[in-house]
């Protein structure tokens, strides 16, 4: 029977207040934004209008909205990398993992809108979709690291692919969930960590098969064609 997650206590993530840099005149005003229309209806004079910055100061920070879109995404990174782990170093992998992920919840929680607006634009847009998935698979490079998971090298990269996945179904159901406890995420979210065990355990069994068992055959081929060629 699957266990009921319990939400840690801990401390909760949360983007710092923006200053009042350009930069953060231009995500706050890009995010709201988002919040009212698709991404292909918003364009970067109605960002620069919106955040009360001239066309030229926007130019010098970012040059699309898709990397306005890639600095907030940043920003809630490095959130969720600010917050305290001390009181999850004793626990397993799965919970340092699952509490990193809802802290990550915890910082988008002001931005919920936004992200059913981008979600929705990335179903009808294969170009955006596929750019949203190389955020999502850098960002979980740095939230695996974050819960002590080793995300480096090609099992780390598809460790990081299969994370930025999982996270994308678990928003499905969070961008609803609107009871305060966050109860349907959390047991999405569990049951998705049970199911990347699962997928985890078969990737070191994977990897720990010598190479010799996938170069053999081939080996074996080449040797009998060049037997064949010399006789």
């Amino acid at each position: 029977m699957a266990r009921k997650p319990k939400r840690p206590a801990r401390n909760t993530a949360a983007v710092p207040p923006r200053g009042s840099s350009d930069r953060d005149k231009a995500i706050d005003a890009f995010m709201a934004l988002l919040a009212e229309r698709s991404f292909e209806q918003i364009g970067l004079a109605e960002v620069a209008g919106r955040a009360g910055i001239k066309l030229s100061q926007l130019r010098a920070e970012f040059g699309s909205t898709l990397g306005i879109l890639a600095a907030h995404i940043k920003d809630i990174d490095r959130a969720v990398l600010a917050g305290d782990n001390d009181d999850m170093a004793g626990e397993p992998v799965r919970e340092r993992l699952f509490d990193v992920l809802m802290r990550r919840l915890d910082a988008l929680a002001p931005h919920r809108e936004a992200v059913r607006s981008i979600m929705c634009s990335a179903r009808r847009n294969p170009g955006l979709a596929f750019a949203l998935n190389a955020m999502a698979v850098r960002s979980q490079h740095w939230m695996l690291e974050a819960a002590g998971i080793r995300a480096s090298g090609p099992r780390g990269a598809l460790r990081a692919q299969a994370a930025a996945l999982m996270f994308a179904r678990v928003l499905v159901v969070w961008i609803d969930d609107e009871e305060e406890g966050l109860d349907r995420t959390m047991a999405a979210l569990d049951r998705a960590l049970a199911r990347a065990e699962r997928w985890s355990g078969f990737l070191d069994d994977l990897c720990a098969i010598p190479a010799c068992v996938f170069r053999g055959p081939r080996r074996r081929r080449r040797v009998r064609n060049e037997e064949a060629e010399a006789a």
